[in-house]
């Protein structure tokens, strides 16, 4: 188990990542959520920039009931854009940050995943499944690189 304390981020991360804009509306975004089993998506601006995270639990939340409105207008909050509900200066890691201190980072914040950036530049994503990926790798005394 030992093992686990050698792995890194670019180790188990996910580098193949699945973005939106922030003005994509957000059906666009729960048709990503239902079709991918994702919880989150980045967002990139034009210069493909990361300015924040949209997930399922930032959609849930524009559905919130207000004094406007008894059952919030399904169609009309579908339409607005990823900006309106996003959340902004998302925690980030890089990919040589230690595993270890992302699995802290994750429980710690309740997230289920972090962008990973190398010199701002997106590269991928780190999920609370990517680190038990690792630990499970870890406990079979396999090494970062190992098959």
């Amino acid at each position: 188990m030992y093992e686990f304390l050698d792995y890194l981020v670019e180790d188990v991360m996910t580098s193949e990542v699945t973005t939106t804009t922030p003005d994509a509306p957000l059906s666009e975004v729960e048709a990503v959520f239902e079709a991918n089993d994702f919880n989150s998506l980045p967002v990139l601006n034009a210069a493909s920039q990361l300015v924040g995270v949209v997930t399922k639990l930032d959609l849930l939340n524009a559905f919130r009931f207000n004094e406007d409105h008894m059952f919030p207008p399904y169609a009309d909050i579908m339409k607005k854009p990823v900006s309106e509900v996003m959340t902004r200066d998302p925690r980030t890691v890089t990919p040589r940050a230690r595993l270890t201190g992302v699995l802290e980072k994750l429980v710690d914040s309740g997230s289920k995943s972090f962008p990973v950036l190398d010199g701002g530049e997106l590269v991928g994503v780190v999920s609370r499944e990517d680190v038990l990926r690792g630990l499970k790798r870890a406990a079979a005394a396999k090494r970062p690189n190992e098959e």
